[in-house]
């Protein structure tokens, strides 16, 4: 009969450790090699103007009266005055002054630049362009320590950065699987991430774009014990059942 009982004791201390305990390959980031290309992937990244999006332009130049005819603020003070945001339309152009529908979709604010000082250059001397795009914003939600929208003021920014800003995962959060949520030509795009493979780094969805959503699921024993609790209660409502059926065997 003691034989029997302590055969049954280690059956339920293993299933209270089984039911404790996660494999490692579960919430280890990154693993496997490294890919020989990544370092050229980073390097190259640059985004994409999309339509929706606000970019503020300043031009400046020799002739700074002349160059003021190319910049466009709210109000007449002259105190701080405030630039007025360029809205990027649906057919993917802005109105610049004096040179009119200007394309954006597609150019990063680099390649914008650089076509606007070429076609100022009849009107301006030597004129430069700075360009901003100023609602690079990303949202990270489900099992992550802080969710919320992030304004990127950089224009870049990667996975890893985005779930660092969210306080990275909580413990109950797959990592096999986050959900990238994209619009990509007017259609919104679901895109499985594994960040346990280190292959991510050489991933084409590694950089967030604007308006990107990323979505931590929780793992099963989250959504088992949603109803009363995170796993540690699970875990200690398990030790003291056990602690329980000990006592009623050891009688």
């Amino acid at each position: 009969m003691k034989k029997n009982r302590f055969t049954l004791l280690k059956s339920l201390v293993f299933l209270v450790l089984l039911t404790a305990c996660t494999s490692p390959k579960k919430m280890v980031y990154f693993q496997g090699a490294v890919p020989e290309e990544v370092q050229e992937v980073l390097v190259d990244y640059e985004p994409k103007i999309q339509p929706g999006d606000l970019i503020t332009i300043h031009v400046s130049g020799i002739d700074p009266i002349a160059a003021a005819t190319f910049n466009i603020y709210e109000g007449t003070g002259v105190s701080s005055p405030k630039k007025v945001p360029y809205l990027v339309n649906k057919e993917g152009t802005i109105h610049f002054p004096v040179l009119g529908a200007v394309k954006a979709k597609g150019l990063t604010t680099l390649e914008l630049t650089t076509y606007l000082e070429a076609n100022l250059e009849e009107f301006l001397v030597k004129p430069i362009v700075n360009i901003r795009l100023i609602n690079f914003k990303i949202s990270v939600m489900g099992d992550v320590k802080a969710p919320g929208a992030y304004t990127i003021d950089n224009e870049r920014i990667t996975i890893v950065e985005a779930l660092v800003l969210a306080g990275d995962l909580t413990i109950q959060g797959k990592r096999k699987n986050v959900l990238l949520i994209r619009e990509i030509d007017g259609k919104r795009t679901f895109i499985p991430i594994d960040l346990t493979n280190r292959a991510l780094f050489n991933s084409p969805y590694y950089y967030l774009v604007q308006n990107d959503v990323l979505y931590v699921e929780p793992n099963k024993a989250k959504i088992k014990s949603s109803g009363v609790g995170t796993n540690a209660g699970i875990i200690i409502s398990s030790i003291s059942t056990l602690i329980s059926l000990i006592a009623i065997l050891t009688r």
